[in-house]
């Protein structure tokens, strides 16, 4: 029984600790490469950017398990058994990572060493599918040397680009920042978050031009005719991407994603409406006059300045209290379409203009109440 146990045990191990990356030498190379498509890893076991890449490679084996007939993940030890095989394909650095077709012809990979783009990869090499779930597009526009032109130099676009190396740890740091900022910045329609591959010896040149030395570097292209870039030196949290973004664009973003309550706001017709909300009832009439003329000749988040006030000299009392709770209800619901959240957003930091500043008064007095009785 005990034997038994061991067993199992043994066989339990040895489940969890097998690897579906292939180790070739040159006594097995040839029985794999030229006869199966292979995406090869020669690397040395002392070299730090291969002791990275190896969990990454396990995933992406992992990942084509199920199709071990169509394309075969391997690894080889181009400093250790597997020497003569690193010579023989040129290989001076580690990882050097090739791909062999179904003929054995090699290509060598120079894109990006994270798991989708090596997935992107294979799939794109052998039009295998990989078992990873299907995540949805990214909202950062992958800019090269092909389409640089194309999308950063577009007079219609601001574009907030990053430069960046595969093998760079800060940029590694800086991806997944990136990628919030750019979902929430999609909704706008002038506004590019892009990435571009600095270290690709395609687009070396493109990257001297505009003097990255280092990465990953950060250049915002304002919209224009002369696109001339600015190199952003400032943090890089959300936080402070997202301050700078709105203060070059002139949007209303918040950090999380949707408006922030200042979005729509019109600091002319701010004044009036809080003027309008405090005022008798045929001063309202006055107010509303000359609000519409600015409204006529400001944006178009200035007509619904001009409903709330029409709603309260029509005589609808509590309009601006029941329409409030009404937008925080439904915006409260998760199935909106960004554009409506935005737009539900825009009616509602409107409507909070007519009270705040009431709402500040009330405060104050209820303040200056407290310290007086304080001082009872």
């Amino acid at each position: 029984m005990r034997f038994s146990v061991s067993l199992l045990v043994g066989a339990l191990v040895a489940g969890v600790s097998a690897s579906n990356v292939q180790e070739l030498l040159p006594d097995n190379f040839e029985t794999v490469i030229g006869k199966v498509p292979a995406f090869v890893e020669f690397f040395a076991p002392w070299c730090g950017h291969c002791k990275n890449l190896a969990p990454v490679w396990e995933e992406l084996a992992n990942a084509f398990e199920h199709a071990k007939d169509k394309v075969i993940i391997a690894k080889v030890d181009a400093d250790g058994a597997g020497r003569e095989l690193g010579q023989k394909y040129g290989v001076t650095g580690f990882p050097t990572l090739k791909f062999f077709d179904k003929a054995g012809v090699e290509s060598k990979y120079e894109e990006g060493r994270d798991l989708e783009t090596l997935v992107a990869y294979v799939t794109k090499k052998t039009g295998v599918k990989s078992k990873l779930p299907a995540k949805p597009p990214s909202a950062v526009k992958i800019v090269d040397v092909h389409n640089f032109d194309e999308i950063v130099m577009d007079p219609s676009k601001n574009v907030f680009i990053s430069f960046t190396a595969p093998w760079c740890g800060h940029c590694k740091s800086l991806k997944p920042i990136w990628e919030k900022v750019a979902n929430w910045y999609e909704p706008e329609g002038d506004v590019v978050i892009a990435n571009f591959n600095a270290d690709d010896e395609k687009n070396k040149e493109i990257a001297q031009k505009y003097g990255v030395s280092g990465y990953p570097t950060l250049k915002f292209f304002a919209k224009g005719a002369d696109k001339i870039p600015q190199e952003y030196t400032g943090g890089r949290s959300d936080i402070d991407l997202v301050k700078y973004l709105n203060e070059k664009t002139g949007s209303s973003r918040a950090v999380g994603g949707g408006l922030d309550t200042k979005a729509g706001r019109l600091a002319e017709l701010d004044v009036l409406a809080q003027k309008f909300f405090t005022a008798s009832k045929d001063a309202r009439a006055e107010i509303l006059k000359e609000a519409s003329t600015v409204a006529a000749k400001a944006g178009a988040t200035a007509k619904h300045y001009i409903r709330a006030m029409e709603k309260l000299v029509a005589g609808t009392e509590g309009y601006i209290e029941k329409e409030s709770k009404r937008l925080t209800t439904i915006l409260g619901k998760k199935t909106l379409a960004p554009a409506k959240v935005d737009e539900l957003r825009v009616k509602a930091n409107i409507l909070a203009a007519f009270s705040e500043k009431a709402e500040e008064e009330k405060e104050k007095t209820q303040e200056k109440i407290a310290r007086a009785n304080a001082e009872l």
